[in-house]
């Protein structure tokens, strides 16, 4: 029987196994926390946005410019596949009206119990509190358990999917990159991504609209055409939220060639300048600054702090359509890749070959967070992270001569 050893036990390693396992390869996956999937369980608080039903193309451009790799990945196990997968697991799935996919039960928990019944089934043993330390001298895998033994680990093929740097205290925490880079093999520096970002806000608006949302807002990063719409969150630091992280990798480029970023916030998006400004005509003589916003073009009282804020505490004089489609706003950072829901940076596309397979490491494929790809929320990242572990699996099995038909999870499975 074939061995695999899989590194890692959030959602790109389990499915790994998973498909590893249904041929008949004796898999063990490796997990340095108490339990697995940490990450994905986290993710269920909020509803558990597992994947989204936007076109193919659409959709694959989401992951910017490192589409033309992941596009091929999604066609081996794509959005559909995965709702198929979830229903296969007792976890039927809903589209909710922006198109995302969640699991009907709106939780994480029922569909990772199943999912490691299912895994305990195909004989996978999961290893838990064994910490990945890196390579012996003769390639095998280092781990280090709760009671500071470390034991050498082979296997006739390896899955690393050990995730990016974010929430560390969940499990990943980028401490497999250097033994990695020692090893020969590139590493683009892991950085925050889907993460609020810092702005100098005054005491007043600070303190009087901190944990306000910017209600379906449009924002752009000046001179570049990145977009993003939703609400957007005031912080008392800065702004969060769904369209600050549709533009994150604007903000960062913008900020490492010019050491500042002005992110422009539409609060109109559905508006021209020549409807605003016909609503706003119809100014009443005695409205004040703030009802004659609300009055015609319903802003609310965030979104007129936000006006003031641009102009050290008043409104413009003139030209006030121009500046409702257009608020500068001065980003001076992003928050710490502590508090982001992902990373960007990973292991680079050229050390990898079309099966996730490491070129300096033969039978070493890597899945998930652990490659260079960055994508927003609403289901992006989750698809990605199970399309990923897929193809790497897929990889392993071929690499062992036992290449699945489809993706590998279809039909009964080989225990």
């Amino acid at each position: 029987m074939s061995t695999a050893t899989v590194v890692g036990g959030g959602p790109a390693g389990l499915i790994a196994a998973e498909v590893l396992a249904r041929t008949g390869v004796d898999v063990t996956v490796h997990d340095r926390m108490p339990s697995v999937g940490r990450k994905f369980l986290l993710a269920g608080h909020g509803g558990l946005n597992i994947t989204h039903t936007e076109g193919r193309d659409a959709f694959a451009e989401r992951y910017g410019e490192s589409a033309p790799r992941l596009r091929p990945m999604l066609d081996v196990f794509g959005p559909q596949d995965l709702r198929t997968w979830c229903a296969g697991l007792g976890e039927p799935t809903v589209v909710g009206t922006s198109g995302r996919v969640f699991p009907r039960s709106f939780r994480a928990t029922p569909l990772m119990r199943a999912w490691l019944a299912r895994l305990t089934d195909l004989g996978v043993r999961i290893e838990k509190r064994q910490r990945w330390d890196g390579w012996s001298d003769d390639g095998a895998s280092l781990f280090t358990g709760a009671d500071g033994t470390t034991v050498e680990v082979g296997g006739d093929v390896t899955v690393f999917a050990l995730g990016g740097a974010s929430w560390p205290r969940l499990g990943a925490d980028g401490g497999w990159a250097g033994p990695f880079m020692d090893r020969g093999i590139a590493v683009t520096p892991l950085r925050a991504a889907n993460v609020g970002v810092r702005v100098g806000w005054t005491d007043v608006l600070a303190q009087r609209f901190a944990g306000t949302p910017l209600k379906n807002v449009a924002l752009t990063v000046r001179g570049r055409p990145a977009r993003g719409r939703g609400d957007a969150m005031l912080t008392r630091t800065g702004l969060e939220g769904g369209p600050v992280y549709a533009i994150g990798a604007a903000i960062r480029e913008a900020l490492d060639t010019d050491g500042r970023c002005v992110v422009e916030i539409d609060l109109r998006p559905d508006l021209t300048v020549a409807q605003l400004d016909e609503r706003l005509g119809r100014r009443r003589p005695k409205d004040s600054g703030s009802s004659w916003l609300r009055r015609t073009v319903g802003l609310d009282p965030a979104a007129i702090g936000l006006l003031r804020e641009a102009d050290a505490g008043t409104l413009p004089s003139s030209g006030m359509a121009q500046r409702i489609k257009a608020v500068p706003v001065v980003v001076t950072a992003t928050m710490p890749i502590e508090k982001a829901i992902s990373t960007a940076g990973g292991i680079a596309w050229s050390g990898v070959d079309e099966a996730l397979m490491l070129r300096a490491l033969p039978g070493t494929f890597v899945a998930g967070e652990m490659l260079d790809w960055e994508a927003p929320t609403g289901g992006y990242l989750l698809q990605a992270s199970f399309s990923t572990g897929v193809v790497a699996a897929r990889g392993a099995l071929a690499r062992l001569g036992t290449a699945p038909s489809g993706h590998g999870l279809d039909g009964p499975a080989h225990v």
